[in-house]
């Protein structure tokens, strides 16, 4: 097949595969995906697995692990999810996301199965469903050593949890998804528990206390071992660097000194902690305890990348891209600017779903930003910008909100207004307030990526 032909048949494939279901359309329900996995021959068996669940963060953490997992050696498949700029990054390998070819070969290999599994229940699979078939396909066929898995919502329900992970991470939880997940602490975590499976090891992030104690509970039921940051391991040190921040970590088996990571705020050290824990935690699930090697473990970190997370994407003015999309996220990130830059002068740009939280998201960026444009994303659920706009003229006063249809012109204006005060630096634009809002923005800053 040549490329024009690959890239027409992947354009195609994608097109049936986002026709189904969205995965913003939860159905909480694992009969569906085991029936096709069933037809598959289950290829999620096939290797050992590091599932990652939490509110925030799920992203960055699995993307370190991933790092650390290969610096070792291994043959590592990472599944994590929404994406950015193409459906492919969800579904990578050794680093990359497979290719559009690889990608289509999956989609054809299968789909005779889809169909058989789309008869056998009465709905069809959704797109998250489906991609996550695909995805164990793909690994099992690599084949890789192991698979990073981050659960697309909640725990218990979602379609990944139909694996066995030798290790479950779960990374800082807070409220949010409440019209899918219970709207209280406890309840979210109790579904987050759903992937701790027995005699495998919880490694679980600093949390609120009732979070805290509804995952010992969940732990303590399937006879899992459980491993806490800031009693187990933790950040020791931290301090600014140029281009990051300079870290030091205990681990579970050892320390790690002077690591040097290219992402900025407190939380993405934190991340740091967790993933060197859970690698150690993967590394030591025999009969011996097996230690990392500390140069190995710095080499990986200052390689990670987690984009759409604090991503600076242009220079004069430095413009700033962020994933930010619920209460809890975007406090750590307004943190994490204020501290990792020096803005004389800051503008924002921020669309979000209407599902969510507005005042929750707004609140913490009035001290942060000196004046905000307010727009939508591509998505359907973007809340409509005057609206948008009522709630920002509630937090930020009338005269520090602007309003633009469309995201681009939003991105000109913010642009236009740093510019006004004549300075040559210091000067920035945030766009946060959602994924798919930083997806956009990365699209159209960085190109489509396929």
């Amino acid at each position: 097949m040549s490329d024009t032909d690959t890239e027409q048949r992947y354009a195609e494939v994608t097109a049936e595969i986002l026709s189904r279901t969205p995965e913003s359309d939860i159905d909480p329900r694992l009969d569906r995906i085991r029936t096709l996995l069933d037809l598959l021959g289950d290829p999620q068996r096939n290797f050992r697995v590091i599932h990652v669940t939490g509110t925030n963060g799920k992203t960055s953490v699995a993307r370190m692990i991933d790092a650390l997992m290969r610096a070792r050696g291994l043959r590592v498949g990472r599944y994590t999810s929404p994406h950015l700029r193409t459906v492919r990054e969800r579904v990578v390998i050794d680093g990359e996301p497979i290719s559009q070819a690889r990608f289509v070969e999956t989609y054809d290999d299968i789909r005779p199965y889809v169909e058989m599994a789309d008869s056998m229940n009465d709905a069809p699979l959704s797109f998250f469903e489906l991609l996550t078939a695909m995805a164990y396909a793909v690994f099992a066929d690599a084949p890789v050593d192991v698979a990073v898995v981050e659960v697309g919502m909640g725990g218990r329900w979602d379609a990944t949890n139909v694996v066995d992970g030798d290790v479950a991470v779960v990374t800082p939880i807070g409220i949010d998804h409440t019209e899918y997940l219970p709207d209280t602490l406890e309840g979210i975590a109790e579904e987050k528990a759903g992937i701790i499976k027995p005699d495998s090891v919880a490694v679980l992030a600093q949390q609120p206390l009732p979070a805290a104690e509804a995952l010992h509970l969940g732990a303590a039921e399937v006879g899992a071992q459980v491993t806490r940051e800031g009693i187990e391991f933790g950040v020791t040190s931290r301090e600014m660097a140029v281009g990051g921040q300079q870290i030091s970590i205990k681990g579970l088996t050892g320390s790690y000194e002077n690591l040097f990571l290219p992402l900025f705020g407190a939380h993405q050290a934190a991340n740091a902690a967790v993933a060197i824990a859970a690698v150690e935690a993967f590394a030591s699930s025999g009969e011996d305890v097996v230690g990392l090697d500390p140069t190995i473990v710095g080499e990986a970190l200052a390689e990670v990348d987690s984009p759409g997370r604090l991503d600076v994407v242009r220079t004069s003015p430095t413009l700033i891209v962020d994933a930010a999309h619920n209460p809890a996220g975007m406090i750590a990130t307004a943190a994490a600017v204020e501290e990792a830059f020096t803005f004389s002068r800051l503008v924002g740009v921020v669309a979000i779903m209407a599902d969510k939280d507005i005042e929750g998201i707004l609140d913490p960026l009035e001290p942060l930003l000196d004046e905000i444009v307010v727009t939508r994303n591509s998505s359907p659920r973007s809340l409509d910008p005057e609206e948008l706009s009522a709630a920002a003229r509630h937090i930020f006063g009338e005269d520090r909100v602007h309003v633009a249809a469309r995201l681009d012109d939003a991105i000109d204006q913010a642009v236009g207004l740093v510019e006004e005060s004549g300075e040559f630096g210091g000067i920035g634009v945030l766009v946060t307030g959602s994924v798919v809002t930083a997806g956009d923005a990365v699209h159209l800053l960085r190109g489509a990526g396929e």
